[in-house]
């Protein structure tokens, strides 16, 4: 079994994209995934990016920070089903990115509606900027999300930005990907493979 941990904010499409396909990896190989918030916002503070970017960003402070409450009062278990109940209302449903949003996922998975409150706060901040920097020191790269960390049996972490991709394969399809995915990132001495994107996420 290969223990694999996928960091997302709740509100990047990409990560969305990549996440539906290592759930459907979980069924077609020995892959065990686990989920781990990231802020992009928080990552992004400070930085000089386009102004619509910016926009885009200081709107969507919230969803990372309520998963990073309900985390921190719950458990890493109520991760996953948390972040498929913010991307499906997000990325799916089209939802804003509200309050009522907040409130509708903490719902879905059975959560106290108070964590909702955590969007406004500023004192789960430093939990998240742990967990961006867990996220990108091994990428040895300021990059961001989607990430992978691929976890040896002997400790070790191999981690790299990605998969960006558009749709997800399912099946077998998004076995194979993991083969390639897995043989690229275990090969020494490799770093990047990459083109220009021709879509939206899907």
């Amino acid at each position: 079994m290969t223990t694999v941990d996928l960091w997302f904010d709740p509100v990047c499409p990409w990560a969305w994209v990549a996440s539906r396909w290592v759930l459907e990896v979980e069924r077609v190989r020995p892959v065990r995934v686990g989920f781990r918030v990231f802020s992009l916002a928080l990552h992004n503070e400070g930085r000089e990016v386009d102004p619509w970017y910016r926009r885009w960003l200081d709107a969507r402070w919230g969803p990372a920070r309520v998963v990073a409450a309900a985390q921190q009062a719950h458990g890493e278990g109520v991760v996953r089903d948390l972040y498929t109940a913010f991307g499906t209302r997000i990325h799916l449903d089209k939802h804003p990115v509200d309050d009522a949003l907040n409130r509708a996922a903490l719902d879905a998975v059975g959560l106290p509606r108070a964590l909702a409150d955590a969007a406004h706060r500023t004192d789960l901040d430093d939990l998240l900027r742990t967990a961006n920097r867990q996220a990108l020191e091994p990428l040895a790269e300021d990059l961001g999300v989607p990430a992978l960390h691929l976890h040896g049996d002997d400790g070790t972490v191999n981690a790299f930005f990605g998969p960006v991709l558009s749709p997800a394969p399912r099946g077998e399809a998004a076995g194979r990907l993991w083969d390639g995915i897995a043989l690229l990132a275990a090969t020494d001495g490799f770093f990047e493979l990459k083109r220009g994107r021709t879509r939206k996420p899907v």
